[in-house]
């Protein structure tokens, strides 16, 4: 459900971060390309709506597929990719290894709703892999993203 996805801190309810508030900045600059990749579409867009928020240009697609063909048709670098890790097609696993196949340079951040503990012993992802626990706040969400843009 799109609502459980993102939930709001108290100070993202009132419109800033204590940081902001204190040194008129924002704590996550922006200006990176980021796809996300969801099945679930209101997922999709309340998550462009707070990554567009900070800055960043945000790309969407609904699966793997869908993704493959948004990065070829992009002309600039996609400097991030968020993915859903189970999704029909394609799952987030097959699409972050195609697309680093191809663009080496593009970081990768999974998101479940399922623990990374969870994921990791079931094999689906690699342990120690980026990624972030469905529901999440924007705050979370954005700090993960500035992380591994940053590492």
């Amino acid at each position: 459900m799109a609502s459980g996805v993102l939930t709001a801190s108290r100070q993202e309810r009132a419109g800033s971060s204590s940081e902001e508030r204190h040194t008129g900045e924002r704590s996550c600059p922006g200006g990176e390309t980021i796809l996300v990749v969801d099945d679930v579409d209101g997922v999709r867009e309340l998550i462009c709506e707070v990554l567009e928020m900070q800055g960043y240009e945000v790309l969407l697609a609904r699966d793997g597929r869908q993704a493959l063909e948004v990065a070829e048709q992009h002309k600039k670098p996609i400097d991030l990719l968020l993915t859903d890790v189970v999704m029909p097609q394609m799952g987030g696993q097959e699409l972050a290894n195609t697309l680093s196949s191809r663009w080496p340079e593009t970081k990768i951040i999974f998101m479940s709703g399922y623990s990374d503990e969870a994921i990791s012993r079931q094999g689906v992802l690699k342990a120690g892999t980026a990624f972030i626990k469905k529901p999440f706040t924007a705050d979370s969400l954005t700090r993960r993203i500035r992380t591994e843009l940053d590492a």
